[in-house]
Formats: C-alpha cells, sequence, structure tokens
C-alpha cells in the first residue's frame, strides 16, 4: 500500500533551501519515492492558510521504504542542509487500500 510523506514547509533561507531540495529528491528517488505535490501553495477552502507555508507531497510504495528513506545515509545530508534552510512538519501516512 503506498504511504505519504507530507511537508508543510516555511523557508527560512532560499539558498540553502534550493540545496536541500536537490539533496532531498536524490535520495527520495532512491527509495522508490516520487513528488506527487512539490512547494505548492495551496488553497485554503476552510480555514486558513499561512502565506508563507509550502506543501510537499510525495509517494513511497509503502511505510517502510518511506522510513528506510528517511533513516537513510542518503538523507542524512539533506537534514542537515534543512536544520537552517526550513521550518517544517513532516507527517507520514498510509494510503488506502483498493
Amino acid at each position: 500500500m503506498s504511504a505519504y510523506v507530507i511537508s508543510e514547509v516555511d523557508v527560512l533561507d532560499e539558498e540553502l533551501a534550493d540545496a536541500y531540495r536537490t539533496l532531498a529528491e536524490a535520495s527520495i528517488r532512491r527509495y522508490g519515492g516520487r513528488y506527487i505535490v512539490r512547494g505548492a501553495v495551496p488553497e485554503a477552502v476552510e480555514g486558513t492558510w499561512p502565506l508563507s507555508q509550502r506543501v510537499v507531497i510525495v509517494e513511497f510504495p509503502d511505510t517502510d521504504r518511506a522510513k528506510e528513506w528517511y533513516a537513510s545515509a542518503e538523507y542524512a545530508e539533506a537534514l542537515e542542509v534543512r536544520k537552517t534552510a526550513l521550518e517544517r512538519r513532516l507527517l507520514l501516512v498510509e494510503g488506502v487500500s483498493e
């Protein structure tokens, strides 16, 4: 069953955020992930959404693969850059079975 990593992101440093994106993308692909949404500003149909926040959604083949990616040596370098590039909330959810 597919799993999704959902990020609510505030960019703190655009240059570092670009470096993070490059490193993250390479690691995501290595673990079978693919971007569904990347850096979008959502339209709030109900409630409010801060204009500075972006949304990223990555699909992985399953939860185990998503967790392997997050804990991987490949992603560790991106995480170090993320500390000063972005503030975020990162969520992992399973998709529904058909």
